[in-house]
């Protein structure tokens, strides 16, 4: 997958737009940040709960990494875009961005 895929597939959520933050690509429904784009790592970022990450780092340690830091420990999950499927990817979106989602939107996926 490419930094391009992550974003595709980012914005084919519903009421999912791209923003900016930190001088990166972030997307964002209901004005809430989910996920990000991370050039610097050739890698996206998603907004877990702890234990969610937790699960997908021990499944499937090459695609997925905490964040460094306190952002890691509270969810912030590197995908890593070489090693990720675009199913894998459509799935640890989906995650995140249903813990931002207005339940508006939730019912339109």
């Amino acid at each position: 997958m490419t930094l391009e895929d992550f974003r595709r597939v980012a914005l084919g959520l519903p009421e999912a737009l791209e923003g900016a933050h930190m001088g990166r690509a972030d997307f964002r429904v209901g004005n809430r940040i989910f996920a990000s784009l991370h050039p610097d790592r050739d890698a996206g970022m998603v907004i877990l709960k702890p234990e969610e990450q937790a699960v997908l780092v021990e499944a499937e340690p090459a695609m997925f990494s905490p964040f460094p830091g306190g952002w890691g420990r509270s969810g912030s999950t590197l995908v890593h875009l070489a090693a990720v499927d675009e199913a894998t990817l459509r799935d640890a979106l989906v995650r995140a961005w249903r813990h931002r989602a207005p339940p508006s939107a939730i019912s339109a996926l």
